[in-house]
């Protein structure tokens, strides 16, 4: 209804008093507020419905956090939760994965410290990387993780890219061959606060010069691990980059930031926001969990960052 000029709610008796104004303000605050509040221990319910983001769980987290979870427990939850895999537990765990009807999502390898990007590892990275393809061949795992490793004084940025890129290009005739991805994680360098939330002196800190590493290896098997915790700290616009790199990821971390614990609201990255960028590009792979938790129920906690990516 259109009130004609001059006239006010009064004048057609539609008195609203300056009291029941402000109470109905404070009420829609209080709901809009509430709205906002994270899930917690009472939303007990919640499973996976949508499963449109293909969700699994990075296993150390969960193990590294105060009062650890054991891997079967993890497994037993993400089951539980309706999640589809599960990464980083040990590997005699991983036939109970498949048992449970989970899949391994990722294949560790030689660990972020040492990589190609020292020419002295490149025999171990090697071996490590060859029977990991092997282990995720066996397991039906997708994809196998691979590092730069730290920089080492006396080797120029571009010879250490310059290693990495060769080493990669030795090892992608067996990934072909065996049809399982290597993935090159990139790892932020600035927090130093605990040596799981960031790396310094980890090579590949920059997720713009990863990029340009797997297109110079430049085989359909060789992709970027594009963990958005990470690019939000060293690079950030990541919605940006999610679209800029779509083509060459082949596996998704996440993790709250600062502080890389739940995806709440104490933390700056739109997760349902990014979840959506990441849909819109078509891809099909799994998207891991990789924060640790600090709730004191981190059964609820891995419960909400499910619901945070369901969309």
């Amino acid at each position: 209804m259109r009130l004609p000029l001059g006239r006010d709610c009064r004048d057609l008796g539609m008195g609203i008093s300056r009291r029941r104004l402000l109470v109905g303000a404070g009420v829609s605050s209080v709901v809009a507020v509430s709205a906002q509040v994270p899930l917690n221990a009472a939303d007990d319910d919640f499973r996976v419905t949508k499963g449109r983001i293909k969700q699994s769980v990075m296993g150390w987290c969960f193990k590294s956090a105060p009062d650890p979870v054991d891997a079967e427990t993890l497994v037993k939850w993400v089951k539980e939760i309706g999640m589809a895999g599960i990464e980083g537990v040990p590997r005699m765990v991983y036939p109970k994965v498949r048992a449970t009807g989970l899949g391994v999502s990722l294949v560790g390898s030689h660990g972020f410290k040492t990589g190609p990007c020292v020419p002295r590892h490149h025999a171990m990275c090697q071996a490590k990387l060859t029977e990991a393809i092997d282990v995720a061949v066996k397991v039906g795992c997708p994809s196998v993780i691979t590092f730069t490793g730290f920089g080492e004084k006396g080797i120029a940025p571009e010879q250490g890219a310059k290693h990495c890129v060769n080493f990669w290009k030795s090892m992608m005739g067996y990934a072909e061959k065996r049809e399982v991805n290597l993935v090159l994680e990139h790892l932020n360098t600035r927090d130093d606060s605990h040596p799981m939330k960031g790396h310094p002196g980890y090579f590949g800190d920059d997720v713009d010069h990863c990029a340009e590493l797997v297109r110079l290896v430049g085989s359909p098997r060789m992709k970027l691990l594009f963990d958005v915790y990470h690019v939000q700290i060293m690079n950030g616009d990541v919605i940006r980059r999610i679209r800029q790199y779509k083509d060459i990821i082949g596996h998704y971390h996440t993790a709250g930031n600062p502080g890389r614990a739940e995806l709440d609201d104490s933390q700056e990255i739109n997760y349902p926001a990014v979840m959506r960028a990441i849909l819109e590009t078509g891809y099909k792979g799994y998207v891991a969990q990789e924060f640790i938790p600090t709730w004191k129920d981190k059964k609820a906690a891995l419960r909400h960052a499910a619901r945070v990516c369901d969309v």
